[in-house]
This record gives C-alpha cells, structure tokens and sequence, in this order.
C-alpha cells in the first residue's frame, strides 16, 4: 500500500511536488492526463493550482482528484542534495 499525501506544492508545467505521510518527496507530472475527460479542465493553470490535499489523495474543485496510489506509483523521486 501507498503512503497518503501529506501536503502538494503546485510546479510549473503541471508537476506538483508531493510529501508523503513516510517524509518521501516526489514530483507528480499531470501532463498525460490533461487530455482525458475532466481532468482536461486542468489545463487552466490558475485551476491547475487550485490542487489540494483531501484525506490522503489530491483534489481539485469539481471532484477532480486523483489516489494516493496513481501518484505514488507514476511519480519521480525527488533527490536531496547530499549534506557536506
């Protein structure tokens, strides 16, 4: 099972940056979905940012929303700096 989202922070280019309840950031890119039923409404970037965390997954107004799983397993790992 997938960790819940946390907390999001909207990117440019329809990427969201994702903190999971494990501490674990990834970047989530929205990009292949912007051409698929509702979440075609996405494309406006200022709707694109309306993005927000509701128990564990990601949602947008309009019941737009997206599993914690979807975006767990089709994200990228952000890699930290190594500390000096």
């Amino acid at each position: 099972m997938s960790p819940f989202v946390k907390a999001i922070t909207p990117l440019a280019d329809y990427r969201l940056l994702v903190t999971f309840e494990n501490a674990e950031r990834r970047v989530f890119d929205l990009t292949p979905y912007l051409d698929k039923g509702v979440f075609q409404q996405l494309r406006d970037p200022a709707r694109f940012r309306q993005a927000r965390v509701v128990v564990g997954s990601i949602e947008w107004p309009g019941e737009v929303d997206l599993s914690y799983d979807t975006i767990y397993l089709t994200s990228q790992p952000v890699l930290e700096a190594a500390a000096a």
